[in-house]
């Protein structure tokens, strides 16, 4: 069921200064930033050989990434995202497992404009879990 791994998310205070950092620091190739209201969050996309980074910056008071940042005020890996073939055959398939899924369990459009969904953290050693349909 689980394919490739997506990306990992790094939560970030400032967008453009991680942006600058993996840019001048690491030599990445980064994308222009992205809000992404629905979620609550901006994003940007580090382009890696074999996957992606994708930092994410508070969107609103209400951001969930805004409630990670209070816990953790530095920042840090927020979540990693595997591919699936067919992401409702995934979930029932997770659902039967006893996995949990964040939400009311329907997919909503990922920033790659996929679907996606997040599965509880308790159900995986502690990392929140992110599906996206490819």
């Amino acid at each position: 069921m689980i394919g490739r791994l997506n990306h990992v998310a790094i939560a970030v205070k400032d967008i453009a200064a991680a942006s600058k950092n993996y840019r001048d620091t690491l030599g990445a190739k980064v994308s222009d930033p992205i809000a992404q209201p629905d979620h609550g969050v901006t994003v940007a996309f580090i382009e890696l050989p074999n996957t992606k980074i994708e930092l994410l910056e508070p969107l609103g008071a209400n951001s969930p990434i805004a409630k990670f940042l209070e816990k953790n005020p530095d920042g840090g890996m927020h979540h990693v995202c595997y591919e699936v073939e067919d992401i409702l055959a995934a979930r029932d398939r997770l659902k039967a497992a006893g996995a949990r899924v964040i939400g009311d369990g329907n997919p909503k459009t990922g920033a790659h404009g996929k679907p996606v969904l997040f599965l509880h953290p308790k159900d995986f050693n502690g990392a929140l879990v992110e599906i996206e349909q490819v």
